[in-house]
């Protein structure tokens, strides 16, 4: 699978950044011989799910970069760096996520105690496609082989910090990898049969998914830069060339560039997301709206 860029760098979008006050719950919780939960804080939404379903009652977990916010461009809050001396567990991304590449040795600096788990230990990291901006394809994630990994990595860390509990964590952490399996298989049913294997997303955050099943992620945003007007017809004219219907858009994003080129081809545009803190309802969501534009 190779990304296509049909956009040219002008300024960042900036993010839209919602109130943390009902996500964020400092946690103050120490594990002791009575069995508190561990406290754990991770970078973004969908590694706190991938917690939760390896920790279950056994985890409290917080996140940094709430809902409706980039992590390509979000700023910890005082009172996050603050609830952060209580945590025993960070598990960061890892692949070069720009929220992590500017804040992390920060965010370590304000609790060196914590144990660390790299979500992206085990995975093949995907090269950015832009030679104007070299480094990787953070969104790892987006494949659910690879978020098999990604528990397997959150698994062995909670583990190693609270083996009284391993046989917990492994059921856990298998129970939640035949659900993964059994994701891949929908995605390759509902997807391998389509010959013309392209869709046209804002910002490129399926490269790791579109490698996975062998279809082709076209780009309006690349590495936070908005379109030109020239990139936006280059964009309207490869919706022509691959018979295009849909616009995919996420949350994080404003949407007007994506609705200019529905507009354009008579199209529409759908939200996915790549955040979200429920991963296989997610997934499966991707999946059936590629399958409407691949028909």
């Amino acid at each position: 699978m190779r990304l296509q860029r049909c956009a040219t760098p002008v300024m960042i979008v900036a993010a839209i950044v919602i109130s943390l006050a009902m996500l964020f719950i400092p946690t103050s919780h120490r594990q002791n011989e009575a069995g508190d939960r561990l406290s754990v804080t991770v970078s973004i939404l969908p590694y706190a799910d991938f917690v939760w379903q390896v920790g279950g009652d056994r985890v409290d977990v917080s996140v940094m970069v709430p809902p409706g916010a980039s992590p390509h461009s979000y700023e910890p809050t005082p009172s996050q760096m603050v609830s952060l001396s209580n945590t025993e567990v960070y598990v960061q991304v890892g692949s070069g996520i720009e929220f992590e590449m500017i804040w992390m040795d920060d965010l370590i600096a304000q609790n060196p105690g914590m144990t660390i788990i790299n979500g992206s230990a085990g995975i093949d990291l995907l090269a950015s496609s832009d030679p104007d901006e070299p480094g990787m394809d953070p969104h790892v994630w987006t494949s659910p082989i690879n978020a098999k990994i990604i528990v397997q990595d959150i698994r062995d860390g909670l583990i190693a910090i609270d083996p009284a509990h391993e046989d917990y964590y492994r059921s856990n952490a298998e129970n939640y990898m035949e659900q993964l399996d059994e994701l891949d298989t929908y995605i390759h049913g509902e997807l391998d049969s389509y010959s013309n294997r392209h869709f046209l997303t804002y910002h490129p955050s399926f490269g790791y998914f579109s490698k996975e099943y062998d279809i082709s992620q076209l780009s309006i945003e690349f590495e936070g830069k908005e379109p030109t007007p020239q990139g936006l017809q280059d964009c309207i004219d490869l919706a022509g060339q691959y018979d295009l219907n849909y616009i995919f858009t996420e949350p994080q994003f404003v949407p007007e560039y994506a609705e200019t080129i529905a507009d354009a081809i008579g199209g529409e545009t759908v939200t996915v997301d790549a955040l979200s803190e429920h991963y296989i309802t997610s997934m499966r969501t991707l999946t059936d709206a590629l399958a409407l534009e691949f028909e």
